[in-house]
């Protein structure tokens, strides 16, 4: 058996599993403590959004662009 991880966005890749409609668009995972960017879809690294940025100052660019934004879902974790 083999298993292909891509940890670069590996948060964002799992909200695309559960939901296949988000492929070809912007997607955001924020942190669980302090709102901060931890995942980015290429869309949305595309987009100038920077890795740990508090999600706050970036709303404009989300609404304008229409990001998808994602609490952090834990059990992925222990996939």
């Amino acid at each position: 058996m083999f298993a292909l991880v891509d940890c670069n966005n590996f948060y964002a890749s799992c909200e695309r599993v559960f939901d296949p409609t988000l492929n070809g668009k912007p997607v955001v995972v924020l942190s669980n403590n302090d709102g901060c960017v931890k995942a980015r879809s290429n869309e949305a690294k595309a987009l100038d959004i920077p890795m740990g940025a508090p999600a706050f100052q970036f709303q404009e660019i989300f609404n304008k662009h229409k990001v998808n934004i994602f609490p952090p879902i834990m059990p992925y974790t222990a996939i």
